[in-house]
């Protein structure tokens, strides 16, 4: 059984639905049930025992006083997420492991809180287990997890551990479905928090704590757990403590002792995971390991079979990336997806030789006309290096002379971008209008090595915002930008570099686009997160150039667009930013109905923002448009 969520037929790429597949006979079509009225599919999953995980979600407007960001930010619109459980038939749709237990005690707002987001989801899949997997369960009286073994054909659970507040399980052993594993965070001097481990121990039973594997969080050192090799007992842990790399070390729990050194690593790139068989013939065996290479999560097969497999793919699809999704045991049936910075993603099933085509993420973009994305390196002012992601149009030659460019910055600002497809849309948006795009991997980008994360604390608007200048004269210094048709468009944290672009002097840009823009540090350092770990790991590092005291320095035009039912990032802040500017260069400000913070966004969201990103570009942007 394969499950996907697709367009819905018959309305024009506007809604989804999920559809099923019957493995046995490719060759019948899916099983199709569309969104409802309301309560629209965003994810689906197939479990086991003929189940379905189906994610939908609606629009909810009202007070979010106790939930997270919308308990400071006065925030008062959001969405409502629910997980449903349905057979492949799609017959039945009941909301996933919900509790019928009743809650004494509990606030109003509190209640709110968990129907908007719900209280249960899966923490492990049993993969040899045919009826089981684990579920995690919050309880909305002490706000602790409890673990279940759920069985998927009867609904019948069985409690496993019950954790506290501070507690979480990042283990469990996929054959028993033991808890092997827990994490704990205490607060500690300096308003930061310990990290600690405990691993179970097999003699006692009794989770003991293990200090090589603890830390304070401020130091945002990688140390997870990640499995555990069943012939010796020890444990895989992937770790950046010896390293600005994380690497796989073994660690022995009897001992206390990491290995010597790495048993896997890349040379230039931190392991993000590791891959473990799960089917019977190479069950919880080491396969590979993934890592955070130009693709952001490329992969490397130590195993034989895998690597056969991933090179008799590749060798069909020889112009775009292949990934391996999933496999039946002996390799007989593959579900893999292929596409690169041209190419949107398209599904297919390998089987016996023959390829089945199941859909195209993006039917009607055709790769020819865009280029694929490279990644670059340039040296900023104080010689760091810079990694970016470099998209030029399709056919363009060095001789047709520079081209008008985006600076496009990333939000996060704790994430990276890749050299695949852009999920968001923009890159191959603008590409196919004639722009060069730079996505630059400023410093406080994730996934570059510790450094390069740490240097961006407390640098907002400062030396961060450097690196996308220096970006900009990258560009124009390797031909590939006109200097005087250059702009900055970004979303989220890529919104506040926009919006701090016009308050700097000497600014390398005719325009900025700032989506979903923070404006005020002031205010979101404070607020940052509605998690209080996140906060004080995190917050204190929001901190820099404040545009929002600085907006009589506004010397460009601006466009703002914004989402009303953003929680992360609320509305205030775009309407604030262009209040205070308006007087003193073109500002815009675009109210987008209905649209959240983070993806999915519904299509009419792209309708709206697209056009009206090239119309401020070609008309707006400085003094003849870029």
């Amino acid at each position: 059984m394969i499950s996907a969520l697709i367009a819905a037929p018959g309305s024009d790429n506007q809604e989804t639905a999920i559809a099923t597949w019957n493995l046995n006979d490719l060759s019948q079509p899916p099983v199709v049930t569309p969104s409802g009225d309301r309560m629209k599919f965003i994810g689906v999953t197939a479990l086991k025992a003929g189940q379905i995980l189906a994610l939908g979600r609606q629009e909810w407007t009202g007070q979010l006083g106790g939930c997270g960001e919308g308990r400071t930010t006065g925030a008062t619109a959001t969405f409502v997420t629910q997980v449903y459980l349905t057979d492949r038939e799609q017959t039945d749709f009941e909301q996933a492991f919900a509790s019928n237990g009743r809650t004494i005690g509990v606030s109003r707002d509190t209640e709110r809180c968990f129907e908007l987001a719900g209280t249960a989801s899966v923490a492990a899949f049993l993969p040899l287990d045919p009826d089981n997997v684990i579920i995690r369960r919050v309880n909305v009286g002490t706000l602790a997890a409890s673990f279940y073994r759920y069985n998927l054909r009867t609904g019948q659970t069985r409690m496993m551990y019950r954790a506290n507040g501070r507690t979480e399980i990042s283990v469990i052993d996929p054959r028993t479905g033991d808890i092997l594993v827990r994490n704990s965070l205490e607060p500690i001097e300096g308003n930061d928090y310990e990290a600690r481990t405990f691993i179970r121990n097999e003699t006692t039973g009794e989770f003991e704590i293990h200090d090589p594997l603890t830390y304070q969080l401020r130091a945002r050192h990688t140390v997870a757990v990640v499995g555990r090799d069943e012939a010796t007992g020890q444990y895989y842990v992937i770790t950046d403590q010896f390293s600005d790399l994380a690497q796989v070390y073994a660690y022995d729990a009897v001992s206390r002792r990491y290995s010597d050194g790495p048993i896997l690593a890349h040379p230039n790139y931190s392991v993000t995971n590791l891959i473990l068989g799960r089917t019977p013939s190479n069950f919880n065996e080491v396969l590979g390991f993934r890592y955070s290479g130009p693709g952001g999560n490329d992969v490397y097969w130590i195993d034989p079979v895998m690597s056969a497999t991933q090179t008799t793919l590749e060798d069909l699809f020889p112009t775009a990336g292949v990934s391996i999704l999933d496999y039946t045991d002996g390799m007989d049936t593959v579900l893999f997806a292929v596409g690169s910075g041209a190419m949107p993603t398209v599904y297919y099933v390998y089987r016996d030789g023959h390829i089945t085509l199941l859909g195209n993420s993006r039917p009607w973009i055709d790769p020819e006309d865009l280029a694929d994305s490279t990644l670059i390196h340039y040296t900023a002012r104080d010689g760091r290096e810079i990694p970016g992601i470099l998209s030029l149009p399709a056919g363009w030659e060095p001789s047709d002379g520079p081209l008008p460019t985006i600076i496009h910055p990333h939000g996060g600002p704790w994430a990276r971008d890749g050299v695949g497809w852009d999920g968001s849309g923009w890159v191959p948006f603008l590409t196919s209008r004639g722009y060069a795009v730079l996505r630059p991997q400023y410093r406080g980008s994730e996934g570059w090595g510790l450094d390069h994360w740490r240097a961006g604390d407390a640098q907002w608007g400062l030396s961060m915002q450097d690196d996308k200048d220096d970006g900009a004269a990258w560009m124009v210094s390797q031909g590939f930008a006109d200097p005087d048709r250059i702009a900055i468009f970004g979303y989220s944290y890529g919104g506040f570099a926009a919006i701090a672009a016009v308050v700097r002097d000497n600014s390398p840009y005719q325009c900025a686009i700032a989506g979903a823009g923070v404006s005020n540090l002031a205010r979101i350092g404070t607020n940052w997160s509605e998690n209080r770990v996140q906060r004080a790991v995190q917050g204190w590092t929001v901190t820099g150039m404040d545009p929002m005291q600085n907006t009589e320095r506004a010397n460009i035009p601006i466009m703002l667009f914004h989402g009303n039912r953003d929680v992360r990032v609320p509305l205030f802040h775009s309407v604030d930013f262009y209040n205070a500017v308006r007087g003193r260069v073109h500002a815009e400000l675009l109210v987008v109905e209905d649209m959240p913070h983070s993806m999915p966004w519904y299509p009419r969201h792209q309708m709206e923002t697209l056009p009206a990103i090239e119309r401020f570009l070609t008309e707006d942007c400085g003094p003849g448009g870029l």
